[in-house]
Formats: C-alpha cells, sequence, structure tokens
C-alpha cells in the first residue's frame, strides 16, 4: 500500500557540539519520506520556494518518493535554524522563516488515493485536519505533532485526535498536553480524547506504544557516534509507518516490527547531517541493524 505523507520540506541550518551545517536539506515530511521509502512507495505533499535546488527533486524520485505533490512556489523556502548543546533531546531555534510554508494549502495530486494509508508529519494540526478532510482517508491514518502546536494550537490538535488511528509525541510532549506529570496517566488522557495507538517517544530510551494501555516497551538502538538529532522523530514516524504500509495486516507482531524498524532508521539518520544518514543506507544495512537490535533484545 502506498503512504502519503503531508509535511514541511525545508532548508536547516545547525549546530551541534559536533559540528554545523548551513541551508541542508530538512523538514518534517522530508525525513519521514525518505525512512518510509525503505518499505513502501510514498506519495509526499509540501511546498518549496524558487531558491529549493532541484538536485533534491531527483533525489526524491530515486528514492521512490512521488513529488507530483511537492509544489514549487515563487518565494523562499522555509528556513528553520537551530543550535544543540549536550543534551541532544533539545534544539534551542534561533529562528523560523515559514516562507512559502505560510497559509499553505496544497492541491491533492491525482495519485493520491484515499484508500492510501496517511502520515500527517509535524505540521500545523490545523493544516492536518484541512489534508485528512480533503483525502478522507479509509487506510490507517498517523499524526505527529510538537510542543509549538500543543501550546498555540491545542484545541485544532485535540479535535484531530478523534479522526487519528496511530498518534505520535515525545514524553515532554505527552506531559504538556495532557497535564498529566506520569506517562501512564497521560497516555490514557490522550486515549480518551480519540487516539486508537499512542507511541510517546522518548529519544535515546526508546518509545512506549499504548493501545488499549501499555503494550510494548522498545529501546533506542544505541550509538557511539551521533552528529546531528534533527529529525530523528520524524524518521521514526516515517519508519513505522512506511513498515505498517507494507504490510497486509496490521497484527500486534507487526506493530512491534514497526517500532523497531522506526528506531533503526532514526539511528543511521542522526549518525550524520541533514538527511545524509538515510541516504547512504542501504537495505542491507537497515537488516543488519534490526538482527543486530533483535538479539540485544530478545530474552
Amino acid at each position: 500500500m502506498r503512504l502519503t505523507i503531508i509535511g514541511s520540506v525545508a532548508l536547516d541550518s545547525v549546530e551541534t557540539p559536533f559540528g554545523k551545517r548551513k541551508e541542508v536539506l530538512g523538514g518534517s515530511a522530508t525525513y519521514a519520506s525518505l525512512s518510509a521509502s525503505f518499505f513502501s512507495p510514498v506519495n509526499l505533499i509540501s511546498v518549496v520556494g524558487t531558491d529549493f535546488p532541484a538536485k533534491y527533486f531527483t533525489m526524491f524520485s530515486k528514492r521512490d518518493v512521488d513529488v507530483k505533490g511537492l509544489e514549487r512556489k515563487k518565494g523562499k523556502t522555509f528556513r528553520w535554524k537551530a543550535r544543540y548543546r549536550y543534551d541532544l533531546s533539545y534544539a534551542e531555534t534561533i529562528s523560523t522563516h515559514l516562507n512559502v510554508f505560510t497559509g499553505f494549502r496544497p492541491q491533492i495530486p491525482s495519485n493520491v488515493s484515499s484508500k492510501d494509508n496517511l502520515l500527517l508529519a509535524n505540521i500545523d494540526p490545523e493544516l492536518q485536519d484541512w489534508i485528512f478532510e480533503r483525502i478522507r482517508p479509509t487506510g490507517l491514518v498517523a499524526c505527529d505533532t510538537m510542543n509549538l502546536w500543543i501550546e498555540n494550537k491545542k484545541k485544532a490538535l485535540l479535535k484531530l485526535l478523534k479522526k487519528v488511528d496511530l498518534f505520535l509525541l515525545n514524553d515532554a510532549e505527552a506531559r504538556q498536553l495532557s497535564g498529566e506529570t506520569n506517562l501512564l496517566e497521560a497516555a490514557r488522557y490522550i486515549s480518551d480524547k480519540g487516539a486508537k495507538m499512542i507511541v510517546i517517544k522518548k529519544g535515546e530510551h526508546g518509545v512506549l506504544f499504548f493501545s488499549g494501555g501499555l503494550r510494548s516497551i522498545v529501546p533506542a538502538y544505541l550509538l557511539e557516534t551521533i552528529s546531528d538529532p534533527t529529525g530523528a522523530g520524524d524518521t521514526f514516524a516515517g519508519g513505522m509507518t512506511g513498515y505498517l504500509s507494507k504490510s497486509p495486516k496490521i497484527t500486534d507482531k507487526v506493530l512491534k516490527k514497526a517500532l523497531v524498524y522506526g528506531s533503526i532508521l532514526a539511528s543511521f539518520a542522526v549518525e550524520k547531517f541533514s538527511v545524509n544518514g538515510l541516504l547512504k543506507t542501504t537495505h542491507a544495512d537497515v537488516n543488519n541493524r534490526y538482527e543486530h537490535f533483535e538479539r540485544l533484545i530478545r530474552f
């Protein structure tokens, strides 16, 4: 099954304790699409400016990411500038310029079907809901979010949760959204708001998966070298939903494998700046790391 992903495509300027890069490829839909493409074909819906390098359109196409829905508008591409210190779980945003993403309401390309699975990657929940209403998906609907939207668009986000099968957010965001300090209570609050399945991401400490209560705990794949944590959560979301789209039936076993594959793809992403970790990774690399991960956590 195809996976349609709506989110941002951006040019990021990032500084970490291990180096810095200026105006490199980023954005929630970018990381999610490249990650998901390891398992299923992807339709990408987003917008870029006339300054967006043409080589990236080619790169997406080579990775089985259909760019019919990636609009190019007159103006500048969305830009994000941030700094990480040694606490790599926290990004200090220096500047955000939405540019052509301001007020973006895309044309839904003809290749997008309501039967496709849908990942509403991290963007304004009002736009996520607008996309949902235009596509009216009958497949799996997943949604990712962040603290900015919880703070400024909580009402819209809670409205959207009633339509979502799988909701992804990190532990701080789960506490912020629910007002609960205990993550079990936070997940119960989110479930009561409508989300059928919930993934709470805990960075280097892995993820918690809830569906009618806590169902799985999956550790992160630990690394000796991390260069840039940007996009790790988006990569996880893409890897998980991509694997679920590959599977004809979603069972408990498939869900657990999807969580592991999401963690593994995220581990490749953070080893390099921008999306270079994903671009340099092969299917064989993913399978090797999966087998190693399986040996580590089997008991």
